[in-house]
C-alpha cells in the first residue's frame, strides 16, 4: 500500500507540473508568482520627466498617468510591475501580453491601430526646439539654417525641420536625447529637437543649462496603448484620465516634472479630451 501511495503522489505531481507548465505559455503573469496579481505597464526608462529608472524607482509624468489610472483600477503602487518599453517593441509586447497597456510617449497614429488599441489621449505634444539658455538666435525651426541639429536614431523629428522649415540645417544623430543634451552642453550641436515635454524633461534635468523655445509646430497625441479591441478597457482608461483632470492631478504631475523650465503645455490642445479606443 505504501509503494502505491508513492507512485500516486509522483503522478500527481507530474500532472501538477504539466498544468502549471500549460499556464505559463498562456498567461505570462501566471508565470512567476510576483506577477499574480498585478498590473504591468509598459515605459520608458531613460526619458528624464517622463519615464526615468531612478535608483530602482520610476518617476515622470507618464509614470504619474500611470499610478494614477491603475489606482482607479484597483492597482496600489505596490502592485504595478514596470516593463521598459523600447519604441521599437511596443506593439509586439501588447500583442504577446507581455503588459496590460503602455505609456511611454507613444502616439496614436492610424498604422498603430492596425495591431494595437489606445485609450486617451493624455497629452498632446508638440515638436519643438531645444537649445542652450543662452542662445537666442534660435526661436523656431525656420532659425536652424546653417546650425546643426541633433535628433534620436530612427526619430523622423529632424528630418521634418530639415523638409519643412530650415533646407540648409545639418543633421547629427544620436543612439538617445541624453546624448543629444550632452552634445549641445558641449556646443557640437546647436538644438534638439523632439516632442516639447521630452525636451522640458531633458531641461529639467540641465538645471537650468538648458531651455525650450516654446513654439511647438507638430502635434502629438499621446495614448495608453492597449490589447486591440479591448473597449472596456480603454473606457475605465479614458474614465480615469478625465478625473484626473478634472482634480487637478494632470496639471501637478506636469509642473512637478518639468520644474525650473517655466514649461506651460499647448493650450490648444491641453488638456485634451479622452475617448479613444471606445468603439
Amino acid at each position: 500500500m505504501t509503494v502505491f501511495n508513492t507512485r500516486i503522489r509522483r503522478i500527481a505531481r507530474r500532472a501538477l507540473a504539466a498544468l502549471a507548465a500549460v499556464a505559463c505559455t498562456m498567461s505570462l503573469a501566471a508565470c512567476g508568482a510576483d506577477e499574480s496579481g498585478k498590473i504591468r505597464i509598459g515605459i520608458k526608462f531613460d526619458q528624464p520627466g517622463l519615464g526615468f529608472k531612478k535608483s530602482g524607482t520610476y518617476v515622470g509624468f507618464d509614470v504619474d498617468v500611470a499610478k494614477y489610472v491603475a489606482k482607479k483600477l484597483g492597482y496600489s503602487e505596490d502592485e504595478i510591475v514596470w516593463k521598459e518599453a523600447p519604441s521599437k517593441q511596443r506593439e509586439a509586447m501588447l500583442q504577446n501580453g507581455d503588459v496590460d497597456m503602455i505609456l511611454a510617449t507613444y502616439s496614436i497614429t492610424d498604422e498603430r491601430k492596425n495591431a494595437v488599441s489606445f485609450a486617451g489621449p493624455y497629452f498632446v505634444a508638440g515638436q519643438d526646439l531645444l537649445v542652450r539658455k543662452d542662445d537666442h538666435s534660435i526661436n523656431g525651426p525656420e532659425d536652424l539654417n546653417g546650425k546643426r541639429l541633433c535628433s534620436v536614431t530612427g526619430s523622423t523629428s529632424a528630418a521634418t525641420v530639415k523638409e519643412k522649415f530650415a533646407s540648409e540645417v545639418q543633421l547629427m544623430e544620436q543612439p538617445g536625447y541624453a546624448e543629444c543634451a550632452t552634445a549641445l552642453f558641449s556646443g557640437i550641436v546647436d538644438a534638439v529637437t523632439t516632442d516639447d515635454i521630452i525636451l522640458a524633461g531633458l531641461a529639467s534635468a540641465s538645471r537650468g543649462k538648458l531651455r525650450v523655445v516654446g513654439q511647438p509646430f507638430t502635434q502629438e497625441y499621446y495614448g495608453v496603448g492597449i490589447k486591440k479591441g479591448d473597449t472596456a478597457l480603454a473606457k475605465k482608461i479614458n474614465a480615469a484620465i478625465t478625473e484626473m483632470i478634472k482634480d487637478g492631478s494632470w496639471e501637478r504631475a506636469i509642473a512637478d516634472n518639468t520644474e525650473g523650465t517655466s514649461y506651460t503645455p499647448n493650450a490648444e490642445y491641453n488638456p485634451p479630451k479622452p475617448t479613444e479606443g471606445e468603439k
